[in-house]
């Protein structure tokens, strides 16, 4: 279990603010901020109650974001019936270059924790980093069977590419109080995700984590992200709640290095917001840590978030 280092106070950035005129229920801004990546200045987000992606200028901060459709059909305006229909994704990541995706695509993934939640989007990537507008999905189905028999309440809430290796996170919660770093080697992956090959690899380790608790509430990890020389970084929060399904009050939450060997180092973040998914940059001795949340409250907007932790 890591050892807590004083608490870190994030700094907001901005609300996810949206033009309501391109939001299919007219609404204003992204409400559960779940996976976070960058791409040059882009940052791109997903939203675990939304069928599109949110993509925002980091030199403009108070512009209003754009979206990216990644599944069709909408989905109800009641907050209980679109949660029952929605494919919650919880994850996105960068991928390199793959087979029919020579400069890489953008992975957005279900969470798993529902039968309806068993779908990711591929969006190819150009040169610039820049989405090419096709999509593609892809059935989890066969990634996320073998990981159900290890984890009765699946819940993959992070993805990346750490070396020749791609990582997913399994969320823990009061029910299942451990999360769970789950490796696959990348070469035998790619090929699945392009379409080559009909059943995706076994994975090949499984690390579970405690990450020690906020009040009786473990803390459970989030999203993920790569630094570098084999190292990676997390964020993590307290809810109060039995289950992946349930919401639940955020009393705590973190951001964490795990080192190449394998040791976890952890920070308290002040006012615990409840953080979904973090990016990090290199930057005076240590790492910008950039952050976006979800206030389990459709009429309040996500927020984004930046610390920096001090090697």
């Amino acid at each position: 279990m890591p050892q807590a280092h004083p608490t870190l106070t994030p700094q907001l950035l901005r609300q996810l603010t949206l033009n309501p005129a391109d939001h299919p229920r007219g609404v204003a801004h992204l409400s559960a901020a779940s996976g976070l990546v960058r791409v040059g200045e882009r940052l791109y987000v997903v939203a675990d109650d939304e069928v599109h992606q949110g993509v925002f200028d980091s030199s403009a901060m108070h512009a209003p974001g754009a979206l990216l459709r990644l599944l069709e059909g909408d989905l109800p305006h009641d907050k209980g019936a679109r949660k029952k229909a929605k494919p919650d994704l919880e994850t996105l990541a960068q991928l390199p270059p793959l087979p029919g995706h020579a400069h890489g695509a953008l992975w957005a993934l279900g969470s798993g924790s529902k039968p309806k939640r068993e779908t990711a989007v591929l969006l190819p990537l150009d040169a610039q980093g820049v989405p090419l507008g096709q999509v593609g999905t892809v059935d989890l189905a066969p990634l996320y069977a073998p990981l159900r028999e290890r984890f009765a309440d699946l819940n993959i809430e992070g993805a990346f590419l750490l070396g020749n290796e791609l990582l997913l996170l399994q969320r823990g919660n009061k029910g299942n109080a451990l999360s769970a770093c789950i490796r696959y080697e990348w070469n035998h992956i790619a090929p699945w995700l392009a379409g080559q090959q009909s059943q995706p690899p076994a994975p090949y380790d499984v690390q579970t984590m405690d990450l020690g608790e906020v009040d009786g509430v473990p803390l459970s990890l989030t999203d993920g992200t790569p630094l570098h020389g084999g190292a990676w970084a997390f964020c993590a929060v307290a809810e109060s709640t039995d289950d992946s399904y349930h919401d639940g009050a955020c009393v705590g939450s973190a951001i964490g290095i795990v080192t190449p060997d394998g040791q976890v180092k952890l920070q308290l973040l002040a006012g615990a917001p409840k953080v979904e998914g973090i990016a990090a940059q290199a930057a005076d001795g240590g790492w910008q840590i950039t952050l976006v949340t979800d206030p389990d409250e459709p009429r309040s907007p996500a927020q984004m978030l930046q610390t920096h932790w001090v090697l």
